[in-house]
């Protein structure tokens, strides 16, 4: 008899059933939330989450650009230099594109550009009219040795040139998400140490956005491969202040993102305007794009997590006590079940728990 009531306390129900059974909650709360976690080891890393990393573009800002100045150089009118670089711009997805084209208004005939080459980080290159034009960021003109007339005018530039010709330039403001300074605010109560933010537009630029929203730290005119490479180094040095319990997440949206959403411990998209290269590599993606559900979901991690220990020590904790009974001859077979079947029915209600998010939908 007391070898039974061995047998039947030693049973790990309760373990196997509940802990799985908690990330599934967690998992299923966070769904609730327009939060999509692709896996409970996500789940459990973002729990541990201490630095958060951010693109700007389509994360903290709404990514719907307009134009707001043109200044064209000597010699060439506003109408000319908005007119060649949209018919540049034909083909082109990214959100400054379509904001120069609805700036020209009519679309642009198709046959007047060809041989269009858009280059990562810097802008497009293309024929229009037979001339070849340049459209893009100050790298793109020092790349191609055109003499241009830098601007610090706040704002995203656009840099035009055409046949080795500087022509002028176009400044593109974005906005920020009205509950990005929030989420910030809320990333900090929910134990994020530090915040950074990666972006390929221009230092002032950048630095006007980091400090309206608060943000630690910002790194700005950089290639997709910069991203990486400053990502590499925040990882590193999560590492070595946490003693490799800290993770990093990468928050993103656009198809540039997609190697930095692979490489951080998180990766996190902006799923409803991301491009679907960001969601297919991000391990967690935002549905509703704010920016900050990424608190949320740091609070449900951890929350789920809590959940998880709580199951694994009352498990481990209530049969370790019937053990020691059972082997002084004290338990009977019915605590013993209890202690099996007992323990996992009351481990599964608390994993339940896990799926509660009414706190979180305020």
């Amino acid at each position: 008899m007391r070898g039974l009531t061995f047998l039947v306390v030693s049973c790990p129900c309760a373990l196997v059933i509940s802990v799985p059974l908690s990330f599934f909650g967690g998992i299923g709360g966070a769904s609730r939330l327009g939060i999509l976690v692709k896996g409970s080891n996500y789940l459990e890393a973002l729990g541990s989450t201490e630095t958060v990393v951010f693109d700007k573009t389509g994360t903290l800002t709404d990514g719907t650009f307009s134009v707001t100045e043109l200044i064209g150089a000597p010699g060439v009118s506003e109408t000319e230099l908005i007119d060649i670089a949209a018919a540049a711009e034909t083909f082109s997805t990214h959100p400054i594109a379509q904001s120069v084209r609805a700036y020209r208004g009519a679309a642009v005939a198709a046959e007047r550009v060809r041989d269009v080459r858009e280059i990562s980080g810097q802008g497009v290159e293309a024929v229009v009219d037979g001339r070849e034009v340049l459209v893009g960021n100050g790298k793109l003109m020092a790349a191609h040795d055109i003499a241009f007339t830098a601007t610090d005018v706040p704002g995203t530039v656009l840099y035009v040139a055409a046949d080795g010709t500087y022509l002028g330039a176009i400044v593109i403001a974005d906005t920020v998400k009205l509950d990005a300074a929030r989420a910030i605010v809320d990333l900090r109560a929910a134990g994020v140490k530090k915040t950074v933010m990666l972006t390929g537009d221009r230092t002032p630029v950048a630095r006007a956005v980091a400090a309206e929203l608060g943000i630690d730290e910002v790194h700005a005119e950089l290639l997709p491969q910069d991203k990486v490479a400053e990502v590499e180094a925040l990882l590193a040095q999560t590492e070595r202040d946490t003693n490799g319990k800290g993770k990093l997440a990468f928050v993103g949206d656009g198809i540039n993102d997609a190697p930095v959403l692979t490489r951080a411990d998180i990766g996190i998209a902006m799923g409803a305007m991301g491009s679907d290269a960001a969601i297919e590599a991000a391990d967690i993606v935002l549905m509703n794009d704010d920016p900050d559900d990424i608190a949320r979901a740091i609070h449900l991690a951890r929350r789920t997590m809590g959940i998880v220990w709580q199951n694994i020590v009352f498990a481990l904790g209530v049969k370790f006590a019937v053990l020691v009974l059972a082997a002084f001859g004290i338990a009977n077979m019915w605590m013993a079940v209890f202690a099996d079947v007992g323990v996992a029915v009351i481990a599964i209600l608390n994993a339940m728990r896990a799926m509660n998010v009414k706190r979180y939908l305020d």
